[in-house]
């Protein structure tokens, strides 16, 4: 199966998944996941799917909500790294996927859910903050094969809101954007011109086309002051955490390079860039 969109063109399966709010699920009232009325088949299926978001990657900050889709799931799907995560959390069957067998895992996924079985898929982090094209992706999945199957988003921690505490960076003060997705993210670089004169940014950096070097030099290109504070948080929450601290103009110097060979960092990591604070 291959997906009718083009994210140079559109649409974005991002927009799948915003195109509409939740239906109401009475989730406390309803039979056990996975219990059906009659004998399967998708027109029968109605309990919902979950997109969960599973935090940084360090289980302890997996929320009981997420751990319970995740354990009761006959089968759980999502990137390899992600279900790694994970897996110790369920004896589901685990559909792991990169971005070129992506859609092939999804429509598995989806079959099966339309066949009966309870499915939740993965995320890192919180969906809510990066990953709608992949809720997208599978809600799409499930509307051309168990169409009656609703889609429930469980929030999840995100890095985020891990780098916002590391660099005391309060969010009602900053301007967060995700460069952490497929397609054109012109209007994104944008938000971040237009902010950093006034407020803190929060940014999800692209692997490895847009990097922190790569968004401090869009930057002082756009007009922000060199001697802003960034601090590139990697590997938040796990054993090699590290906090990177530099201004805007030498986080510059990293700029350029397409790969993982060309920049000092991992890919699992938060900008932040900081505006002066009075004391």
């Amino acid at each position: 199966m291959s997906d009718e969109y083009d994210l140079d063109s559109g649409p974005d399966p991002a927009t799948f998944a915003a195109a509409a709010a939740e239906p109401d699920i009475d989730e406390e009232s309803a039979a056990p996941r996975g219990q059906r009325d009659g004998g399967g088949g998708a027109a029968e299926v109605h309990d919902p799917v979950y997109a969960v978001g599973v935090g940084p990657g360090n289980l302890e900050y997996l929320t009981p909500r997420g751990e319970r889709a995740i354990a009761e799931a006959d089968v759980v799907v999502g990137f390899t790294t992600v279900v790694e995560f994970v897996a110790e959390c369920t004896d589901a069957d685990l559909l792991t996927c990169g971005y070129k067998d992506e859609a092939a895992a999804l429509s598995e996924f989806a079959e099966r859910v339309a066949a009966g079985e309870s499915g939740t898929a993965v995320a890192m982090g919180d969906p809510n903050h990066s990953g709608y094209q992949f809720v997208g992706k599978v809600q799409r999945a499930l509307e051309r094969t168990a169409p009656e199957t609703p889609l429930r988003v469980i929030p999840g921690i995100s890095s985020i809101q891990l780098a916002a505490s590391r660099a005391r960076t309060p969010k009602e003060d900053s301007t967060f954007v995700t460069l952490h997705k497929s397609g054109d993210v012109t209007a994104d670089m944008d938000r971040l011109a237009a902010a950093v004169d006034e407020r803190h940014l929060l940014v999800l950096p692209r692997p490895y086309d847009i990097m922190p070097g790569d968004i401090a030099e869009f930057l002082l290109e756009s007009g922000a002051d060199p001697a802003l504070e960034a601090l590139v948080c990697e590997k938040l929450t796990h054993k090699a955490e590290e906090i990177h601290r530099f201004t805007l103009a030498e986080l510059a110097a990293h700029a350029g390079g397409d790969g993982p060979e060309d920049t000092p960092f991992s890919d699992l990591i938060v900008l932040v860039v900081r505006q002066p604070v009075e004391a």
